[in-house]
């Protein structure tokens, strides 16, 4: 069974569901200057970003897929980090 094209789906799922809860969120902060919505923007884009890079190293520059799953679990983790500070901020 061939995934690819169902990968491709899921990534660009990702792209436009994380872009479009970004968007939000830096619009957010851009409306109130909290710093809590800034960390908020920055961890779903960094999360986002992890996701939309990994999908390129796999299917455009056929990076080895342990090292694709590395970079994309490091951005993942990364962005969470960020996304948790941000429950936590003032």
């Amino acid at each position: 069974m061939n995934v690819t094209p169902l990968v491709i789906a899921l990534k660009t799922l990702t792209l436009v569901l994380g872009g479009v809860i970004t968007y939000f969120a830096f619009k957010a902060y851009r409306r109130t200057g909290s710093p809590a919505l800034r960390s908020l923007a920055v961890g779903f884009g960094v999360v986002t970003l992890g996701a939309i890079l990994a999908g390129l190293a796999d299917q455009v520059f056929t990076v080895n897929r342990d090292l694709v799953l590395v970079i994309e679990s490091a951005l993942t983790v990364i962005g969470f980090a960020a996304i948790a500070y941000s429950l936590y901020a003032e």
